[in-house]
């Protein structure tokens, strides 16, 4: 009996795993390629590498590395699209999990016939496929029904009250396997949506500093970075919020909001480096950022850079950090002050 309770095996663990396996790659691409800007039939043996070439210039089937390479060629004037590059390999992988899972679940319910709770909680793993064998559209659905329950643990109460739904809810002979399959891409679109949010940008960054020896931390790790008006967290603070020397913001953003971000970005600029005279800031872009938006916001950054420069990027970190003060390019002063306490002052 297929018995891999451990959260490694989990949907949500292999497409993590993957994303950041092919972040790497693509960090490790962007630095021999110069940003993939020469790419050559060299770089494109490996595998995975191909496949978020291709995917990233919008080729969403493999092709051997001296067509690939051709490819590469005749798409030059193809902006090149980070997240489709990167999660092209996370969405191979995850379907083909699920339909793993899908199998397994066939052959330990005979066929969809007997649905037992041991087996259930033996595997929380295949709680997706029970999820949309049992025709709900959602975990929160299913959760009105069984109680609590996650791809990583299944209570006994919850893995009993799930196994007599579904004994009540499948018709073994009506169960269509690829309409299932076609049910779950809901769940690995949630995921994928999850995983781009929550880990690919800013573990670029990540790797980027960490690969160079770069001290920072991340967001969660600190409490916030003192400002004028107010202290927030950046995204990175390098090396500490206890002494600041640089902060970077990591942003995607589309035609429709760059304005908006723009705003926001800036803002956040203002207060910090108005608070501390040589901190450093930096602004990593992704997406559809218009150029007057970017022109404006390189007169508050002191870097704004393509995700895909990345690695430029944290050299000039490193230079700064030992001493290199030329990188530093906008001072800004600002203060708020009380208005009688200066009139006082001037009296």
């Amino acid at each position: 009996m297929l018995n891999v309770p451990d959260e490694q095996f989990t949907l949500y663990r292999i497409a993590d795993t993957e994303i950041r396996k092919c972040i790497a790659s693509y960090l490790a691409l962007a630095r021999d390629t110069a940003g993939l800007t020469n790419i050559q039939q060299k770089h494109l043996v490996d595998d995975r590498v191909r496949a978020i070439v291709l995917a990233g210039f919008g080729v969403l089937h493999d092709l051997p590395p001296e067509e690939a390479y051709e490819e590469t060629k005749r798409r030059q004037a193809v902006p090149f699209d980070l997240e489709s590059a990167i999660v092209a390999g996370v969405y191979r992988d995850i379907r083909q999990a699920g339909l793993e899972f899908l199998d397994a679940v066939e052959l330990q319910t005979k066929g969809f016939t007997t649905f037992d709770a041991k087996l259930i909680r033996s595997n929380p793993h295949l709680l997706p496929l029970f999820q949309h064998l049992g025709g709900f559209f959602s975990k929160a659905a299913l959760k009105k029904f069984v109680g609590s329950v996650s791809d990583n643990t299944i209570s006994a109460r919850a893995a009993a009250r799930l196994a007599e739904l579904l004994s009540e809810r499948v018709d073994p002979a009506q169960v269509n396997k690829g309409e299932i399959l076609k049910r779950l891409e809901s769940t690995l679109e949630g995921i994928v949506r999850d995983l781009v949010g929550r880990v690919l940008l800013e573990s670029i960054v990540d790797s980027a500093l960490s690969e160079r020896g770069i001290p920072y931390q991340r967001e969660e790790q600190y409490a916030a970075l003192p400002g004028v008006v107010y202290d927030f967290r950046a995204d990175f603070v390098v090396p500490s919020a206890d002494q600041p020397l640089a902060f970077i913001e990591v942003r995607k953003s589309s035609s429709r909001h760059a304005s908006l971000y723009a705003k926001d970005k800036m803002f956040s600029a203002i207060n910090w480096k108005g608070r501390h005279e040589n901190l450093l800031g930096v602004l990593v872009v992704d997406g559809e950022w218009t150029g007057e938006t970017l022109r404006v916001m390189a007169n508050v950054f002191d870097y704004v850079v393509p995700v895909g420069r990345v690695a430029d990027l944290v050299e000039t970190l490193d230079a700064y950090l030992h001493g290199d003060t030329s990188k530093l390019k906008w001072l800004i002063e600002f203060r708020i002050s009380d208005a009688s306490v200066v009139r006082g002052r001037k009296a």
